[in-house]
């Protein structure tokens, strides 16, 4: 209904309503569900990258420590009780499902909600009316920046969501981590008061900013050992200087074929995350715990419990001779972090199939794709992804116009095939034994978003699997 009206309405005349149709969008959400937020602690989680696998590895570490959870995300949602994959194709989706699933990890008795918070998502109001408490920064660089005009309109959007930190709603929890409405001054005493906090990775260009805001309390997540608090503390300006500022220190990354261990404030931890950039990710999850009141033994359980994640290097299996890999990298800094990740694994030729998003999304980044995957795959696959209202084969063109500057040749180590199920059944045709086929752009999402917002139903590790069993049936 909504998006009837939107498309009777002239784009210059819509164009100026979107701040207060958003913001009313957002408050009439809330307050259809009752103001959900207000009943749990909630976890922002936001940055450039490893947000998604922050919330997860977040989400788990509380589980374990005994206090049910739930939480959104680019990849799965949960509302504490059953967990399922992301098929809105947003990462933070409308107000009224994050507003009902807000009220739904309340009735199921959740101490935590996660959210994961996207630029997209402050410029359209839909963090509004969700009552933070922690706040999570992951990483900064370019991205989005065609949306936002700049990369310091980019970092200003997220800072939005830090500085109505101070306008939150005071919260109190019982022993039990459970919110509660205290009655009484006296009732107080007996209660513990969750403090506004924010949390940084320290090692990024952009941490001082983001420390810069309002909180009770800041932590700050480094590798760094020559880093202490003073240098974050001199950083700061005379309003947002705190007396509780933690420093959570990280070291001796190793990252192998079998996972990634990383050394937390004295405790080793041993992921099954591939990638030395999953360390920081669990170090960011880690302060959180330790922000909660979690043991570092429980944080150390609940970190080594995750075994992966949807869609994001998962690996399918289907009794082939050869490794095949589902990944949701879509940006070049993903990509080039990605095949760092592929060296630690055993591999001949290296088989990448991938494409770019459509709608206008940082067209500049298509043929700087197709660059990297020929500099780094053996083959590459251009293929269609989600190309909402352009057209797929300029989008194709585009990307693979950057394999050929990189010494591609056409139908010879380089294809474009417009349908993807095809152009998967041609990335596996090609593989042999102990080659590495690479999938990219769509991870577990669970569609392909067209012109006019249509949607194919999509997932995937599932056309894979199912063009990989065929194959092996007309091998043998």
């Amino acid at each position: 209904m909504l998006d009837k009206v939107k498309k009777m309405i002239p784009r210059r005349i819509f164009g100026a309503l979107q701040p207060p149709y958003h913001f009313i969008l957002s408050w009439l959400a809330a307050l259809i569900y009752r103001f959900p937020s207000r009943k749990l602690v909630v976890i922002g989680v936001t940055g450039t990258a490893g947000k998604t696998s922050v919330v997860y590895l977040i989400a788990r570490l509380l589980t374990e420590a005994g206090y049910k959870t739930g939480f959104t995300s680019t990849a799965v949602f949960s509302d504490g009780q059953r967990e399922w994959l992301n098929d809105k194709k947003m990462t933070m989706p409308g107000r009224f499902f994050i507003a009902r699933l807000l009220r739904q990890m309340v009735k199921n008795n959740c101490r935590y909600a996660i959210v994961e918070t996207t630029s997209e998502g402050i410029k359209q109001f839909r963090h509004r009316f969700i009552s933070y408490d922690i706040l999570v920064f992951t990483s900064l660089y370019p991205e989005h920046i065609e949306a936002h005009g700049s990369f310091d309109r980019y970092k200003e959007t997220k800072g939005r969501l830090f500085a109505r930190l101070k306008r939150g709603r005071v919260k109190y929890m019982d022993s039990d981590h459970q919110v509660v409405r205290p009655l009484s001054e006296l009732k107080k005493l007996d209660l513990t008061r969750v403090a506004k906090t924010i949390i940084v990775n320290g090692d990024d260009d952009s941490a001082d900013y983001f420390l810069n805001f309002w909180s009770e309390a800041k932590i700050a997540c480094s590798f760094r050992p020559d880093i202490t608090p003073e240098i974050f503390l001199k950083k700061l300006n005379s309003e947002t200087i705190v007396r509780d500022f933690t420093l959570v220190r990280g070291s001796g990354v190793e990252a192998s074929a079998d996972g990634t261990r990383v050394v937390i404030n004295g405790q080793r931890i041993s992921l099954s995350l591939l990638g030395g950039f999953n360390a920081t990710n669990a170090l960011l999850a880690a302060a959180v715990g330790l922000n909660q009141g979690i043991s570092l033994a429980d944080i150390k359980t609940g970190l080594e419990d995750v075994r992966g994640l949807a869609g994001k290097l998962e690996k399918i299996e289907a009794g082939q001779d050869f490794t095949v890999i589902v990944d949701y990298s879509f940006e070049p800094k993903a990509l080039e972090k990605l095949y760092e990740i592929l060296e630690l694994i055993p591999h001949q030729r290296i088989i990448h199939l991938l494409g770019s998003t459509g709608g206008g999304r940082d067209k500049s980044r298509r043929p700087i794709l197709g660059r990297l995957a020929a500099e780094k795959a053996d083959f590459v696959i251009v293929t269609n992804e989600d190309p909402y209202d352009e057209d797929p084969a300029t989008i194709i063109n585009q990307v693979a116009s950057g394999a050929e500057m990189a010494g591609k040749t056409i139908n010879t180590d380089l294809f474009k095939i417009l349908d993807r199920q095809e152009a998967i059944r041609k990335a596996l045709s090609l593989a042999k034994k102990d080659d590495l086929v690479l999938f990219t752009g769509k991870g577990a999402e669970q569609s392909i978003c067209l012109a006019q917002g249509k949607r194919i139903p999509w997932d995937e590790r599932d056309v894979v699997r199912e063009e990989l069993v065929e194959l092996m049936a007309v091998d043998k």
